[in-house]
């Protein structure tokens, strides 16, 4: 990892964070702004809460509410070069998210020769 990785949040690689979404242990979340998703594509599947709107994302949801970031799976967050999934991986950690998981960049799960749904025009 590089050396700006400081918080602690558990690097994932694509094909792992592939395996456990297939199993169904963990939901994806692409923290980029819907103009960078658009324009490159995302994970299939994954959920798009940009990282200025995670906190309130990962709180709006009552204990008998079914929040979209459920806590008893693992959270896996990516952005565009991981920096900004491993700032919303702190904040997941600090709100009580236990398994919060930085997969780093789309490109990571590209370069892996997964499939990314395209963006729009």
């Amino acid at each position: 990892m590089p050396g700006w990785w400081k918080s602690g949040i558990e690097p994932i690689g694509a094909l792992e964070a592939k395996d456990m979404l297939d199993r169904g242990e963990a939901v994806i979340v692409d923290v980029r702004e819907p103009a960078e998703l658009q324009a490159t594509g995302k994970v299939p599947g994954a959920l798009n809460i940009p990282r200025g709107a995670i906190e309130a994302q990962a709180q709006s949801a009552a204990p008998d509410f079914a929040p979209m970031l459920p806590k008893d799976k693992a959270i896996i967050l990516y952005c565009g070069s991981g920096k900004r999934s491993d700032a919303a991986g702190r904040i997941l950690r600090d709100l009580g998210y236990e398994k919060v998981l930085n997969l780093g960049g789309l490109k990571d799960w590209a370069e892996a020769g997964l499939p990314v749904d395209p963006g729009g025009s």
